[in-house]
C-alpha cells in the first residue's frame, strides 16, 4: 500500500525522478582515490560519506567510493572530519 493513499498530504506536487549513477552514466570502470574533487561530492560538510540514496551512486560504484574514500583520506586527500568549531 503506498504512503500517499494512507496520508494524502504527503502527496507530491511532481513525481520524484530516478536518479541515474554517474559512474554507470560516464563508464566509470574504477573510482580512483587520487579524484579528491569527484570524491568531495560524495561527503557531507562534515566529513561523513553520504548514503546511497542522497547521492544515486548504484550499489557496486557505492562500494567503490567508500573504499577510495578512505583511502583519499588515508593520504591526506581528504579530511576525516571536519574542522572545529570554536564557540
Amino acid at each position: 500500500m503506498s504512503t500517499d493513499r494512507r496520508n494524502p498530504a504527503r502527496r507530491q506536487k511532481f513525481p520524484a525522478r530516478r536518479r541515474m549513477c554517474q559512474y554507470c552514466l560516464d563508464e566509470v570502470n574504477d573510482v580512483d582515490y587520487k579524484d579528491s574533487d569527484r570524491l568531495r561530492r560524495f561527503i557531507n560538510e562534515r566529513g561523513k560519506i553520504r548514503p546511497r540514496r542522497q547521492t544515486g551512486v548504484c550499489a557496486k560504484h557505492q562500494r567503490r567510493l567508500a573504499v577510495a574514500i578512505k583511502r583519499a583520506r588515508h593520504m591526506a586527500l581528504l579530511p576525516f572530519v571536519a574542522e572545529m568549531r570554536r564557540h
